[in-house]
């Protein structure tokens, strides 16, 4: 059996199909992504009236984002955290931390109480956990990714590691489906009584299911080689930052287009339709949905066509996309016509966003080399979220204020955004064809001794 289809534990004996490690990092990231968006549709939909009910709605709004915003700050301390460790004792053990942490926090915000019952002390609980929520996912999306790519044979990386990307859709079809059934299913006062609870406390069952599919799992292989030779990094957030700036600034900026327009796809939209456009709760949350579903479609394929025709192409057609959708995307949810609201939610998440997605994960793995991967990759998702993601939903809604409610702010403001990935992307280097497992120039010097030392 070739490597394409068996991969194994080195060292152990034991082998697993690639399919089986793909299947445990969606399921992972599925999980870990339900309940990060689970999240974001309450600050759009719930918290405000909950959380901060004392204020002007669209304050209450803008304030229930700031919360939001506060887990993408989060975020690259658990890349920071989970980076170091995942570099120096693997990336299984860490997964099975990160989702531990977001599960119980998810259930946690089920059991919280609301400003009616402690005023004050519910937003501060919120944000606390809101904190917690990113510290987790921070840690994620380095780990999942890399154990697909590092299992994954040369020709197959992009396809093999969109796979954990595609828990970012499932996980918003989950959250949105799940949220959209408890609303439609009671009364308004029994939803903002207790209904919006249920999806946060169901995710503990969800955690159960994901810590026994992820402790199944083998390390990844490439990671074996360097532990079994004790040539870890001795301090891989410094030595990324040191031997590799171009890289993670270059890939800081090829991340923003994408991370600014998820959020406002699919986030911000909700909060626009009910509270200025005036729309029916269900009609952006199929929308939402629809768009969801179908990047489960579209996302592998965008990276099985990157392993045939490059990274680059295909993520900078995503980002051109996105630059020239920007105003037509509102043109078509300000019609009020609920074909075409749909029908922008899913261009702009499944064509310029997904093109992005989908190569992503092989692209900023295949950048750093194996003993600064986790900790390479963790720092350009992650801290690229602090000033793009996070602040995304809150620039928006401040944007909409500010011109009246009326959106040629956001639309000029996610094409600037996407404008910088495009610069990004012209200048950043192909490297689907590259082999992931050789120690690269820049990585000879973080070998300090024989194989079969310990490292100080």
């Amino acid at each position: 059996m070739s490597r394409a289809e068996k991969v194994g534990g080195e060292g152990t004996g034991e082998t697993r199909s690639i399919k089986a490690v793909i299947a445990s990092s969606f399921i992972g990231t599925t999980i870990e992504w339900y309940d990060f968006f689970l999240y974001g549709t309450a600050a759009a939909l719930v918290f405000p009236k909950l959380f901060f009910p004392s204020v002007d709605p669209l304050i209450g709004t803008l304030a229930a984002f700031g919360t939001y915003a506060v887990g993408f700050v989060a975020r690259p301390l658990g890349g920071v955290v989970f980076g170091h460790f995942g570099d120096r004792i693997g990336r299984k053990a860490m997964l099975v931390l990160s989702l531990l942490i977001m599960g119980t926090v998810t259930f946690a915000i089920g059991l919280l109480p609301t400003y009616e019952s402690v005023g004050l002390l519910a937003p501060i609980l919120l944000v606390v956990m809101r904190l917690l929520q990113g510290i987790g996912i921070g840690g994620e999306w380095g780990g999942a990714v890399l154990l697909a790519v590092e299992h994954s044979p040369r020709g197959r990386r992009g396809f093999y590691g969109s796979w954990p990307q595609m828990g970012v859709p499932a996980g918003l079809l989950l959250s949105t489906g799940v949220f959209t059934i408890v609303q439609s299913s009671t009364s308004e006062d029994a939803f903002l009584s207790w209904g919006w609870r249920i999806p946060f406390l169901v995710s503990i069952g969800l955690v159960g299911v994901g810590l026994f599919i992820r402790l199944k799992i083998m390390e990844s292989p490439t990671f074996q080689r360097v532990k079994d030779s004790g040539t870890e990094a001795p301090k891989p957030i410094v030595d990324v930052v040191k031997r590799y700036p171009r890289q993670l600034v270059t890939a800081m900026g090829m991340r923003v287009a994408e991370n600014v327009y998820f959020p406002i796809l699919t986030v911000f939209v909700l909060a626009y339709g009910e509270e200025t456009l005036k729309l029916e709760k269900g009609t952006l949350l199929i929308g939402v949905m629809i768009s969801a579903a179908i990047g489960l479609v579209v996302i592998p394929a965008y990276g099985a066509l990157s392993d045939r025709i490059g990274r680059r192409p295909v993520y900078m057609a995503g980002a051109v996309f996105s630059l020239l959708f920007a105003f037509p995307f509102f043109w078509l949810v300000d019609s009020e016509q609920t074909p075409l609201i749909w029908l922008a939610i899913v261009l702009g998440v499944n064509v310029g966003h997904n093109l992005m997605y989908g190569p992503q994960a092989a692209y900023f793995a295949e950048l750093f080399d194996t003993r600064v991967r986790y900790s390479g990759a963790s720092l350009v998702y992650q801290l690229t979220s602090i000033f793009a993601g996070g602040l995304a939903p809150l620039i928006a809604i401040a944007l909409l204020a500010a011109n009246g409610g009326s959106p040629e702010l956001v639309a000029v403001y996610m094409m600037a955004m996407a404008a910088v990935s495009v610069v990004a992307t012209f200048f950043a280097r192909e490297t689907y064809q590259e082999d992931i497992e050789k120690d690269d120039a820049q990585e000879r010097p973080l070998i300090a001794r024989e194989p079969g030392t310990a490292m100080p």
